[in-house]
């Protein structure tokens, strides 16, 4: 895989440095890339376009886009609003440029559009913030070819070796599309983005990158655009980014996004990280019918998963629905591992869920009973 220069010259334009700014009067502009989730279905994915701010802007404006090209609008009704929720800086174009993730909004009421998850993952991080749930997710996916074959497959036919020498190998041959993943997680750590490893994964061609531990609202805009810079990286290279669930048909791994998650009592209470597997024991079809399309081809029982339609938990079990790992198991506190959600899931439906279930389970109950009225008026005589 030839490496190609971030920036690509166009023959017959300037195109200016990093750092370099255009000039308005006495004041210097920049850019803001705007990005945010369309309607697709089943899987939604990501978009965005450039946003040229003045200097000296204090708060981010809202903008607007074709809501009837995304599957967000009716051609009739067509605009929506793109609300910013999280900036960072812009390592690809560098210099005062931003990347900005946004949330969208219905343009004639300003409520959260239909399709805007994040809505009710702050509501909910927010009735529990109490418990301080904070999130490290564990992003997989599949570098493809333009034609629909990983790299580590022949380019037309075949297959490589059986998985083994995959996970976390190094040398030719077993490890393919590393210059991606070195420049994605340089540009990660320049937008100061929470990511905290990556790894090459079972099946060729096949990386991880993990996000956190931070709270529900954070994980999640830092996991989009974590994304996004994958996807925009991997465009220079002519590699298409997969998050299907099962890329490649046969024996081979699937493509997952476990998520790590941990409140205040599971970082000090073995009893806590029980309870909230039990928890989310009594939520199956809840959790997994929102854990990302094409799951039944994941989570089969095999190839380290656990059937979609059971529930087990287990410390060490790369084969549990939720994993506790040794060390945790060990010193009696820490975090749990639900192993269940796909690399194509939303991480605000997922962080939402796990909230609701694992808080809602030990959030104090209010009591339904009347208390018993106060006596009033004098004391009755003691019988003699």
């Amino acid at each position: 895989m030839a490496e190609k220069p971030l920036s690509v010259k166009l023959s017959g334009l300037r195109i200016l440095r990093r750092g370099e700014f255009p000039m308005r009067g006495n004041l210097m502009a920049y850019q803001a890339e705007y990005i945010w989730i369309d309607g697709v279905t089943p899987t939604p994915t990501l978009r965005s376009k450039t946003k040229i701010i003045e200097n000296g802007t204090k708060a981010l404006p809202i903008w607007g886009f074709d809501g009837s090209s995304t599957s967000q609008a009716t051609g009739e009704a067509s605009d929506c609003i793109l609300n910013p929720v999280f900036s960072c800086k812009d390592p690809i174009r560098g210099g005062k440029n931003i990347l900005v993730m946004c949330e969208v909004l219905v343009a004639s009421t300003g409520k959260p559009h239909p399709t805007n998850t994040r809505a009710l993952c702050a509501e909910t991080a927010k009735r529990y913030a109490d418990q301080k749930m904070i999130y490290g997710i564990e992003q997989e996916y599949t570098m493809m070819r333009l034609n629909g074959r990983p790299f580590g497959f022949p380019e037309l036919s075949g297959e490589p070796a059986p998985q083994g020498p995959y996970y976390c190998g190094v040398g030719a041959g077993r490890v393919m599309g590393r210059e991606i993943v070195e420049i994605h997680t340089e540009m990660c750590l320049e937008a100061g983005l929470h990511i905290s490893g990556t790894n090459a994964e079972v099946m060729p061609g096949q990386w991880e990158f993990q996000i956190g531990p931070v709270g529900a609202l954070a994980v999640s805009d830092e996991l989009h655009v974590a994304r996004w810079l994958l996807h925009r990286i991997a465009e220079d290279y002519d590699v298409v980014i997969s998050l299907d669930a099962k890329p490649q048909k046969g024996d081979w791994n699937g493509a997952g996004c476990h998520t790590n998650f941990s409140t205040k009592a599971m970082r000090s209470n073995y009893k806590a990280i029980d309870d909230a597997c039990k928890a989310l024991g009594t939520r199956i079809n809840e959790h997994v019918s929102n854990y990302g399309h094409d799951i039944e081809s994941r989570l089969t029982g095999k190839h380290e998963t656990a059937p979609y339609n059971k529930f087990t938990y287990g410390v060490s079990n790369r084969g549990a629905s939720v994993r506790i790992p040794w060390q945790v198991a060990k010193d009696q506190k820490g975090y749990a591992e639900d192993r269940r959600p796909n690399a194509n899931m939303d991480p605000y439906l997922v962080t939402q869920l796990i909230l609701e279930t694992v808080c809602g389970q030990s959030a104090p109950k209010k009591s339904t009973s009347k208390k018993a009225p106060k006596k009033t008026g004098a004391k009755k005589a003691k019988k003699k």
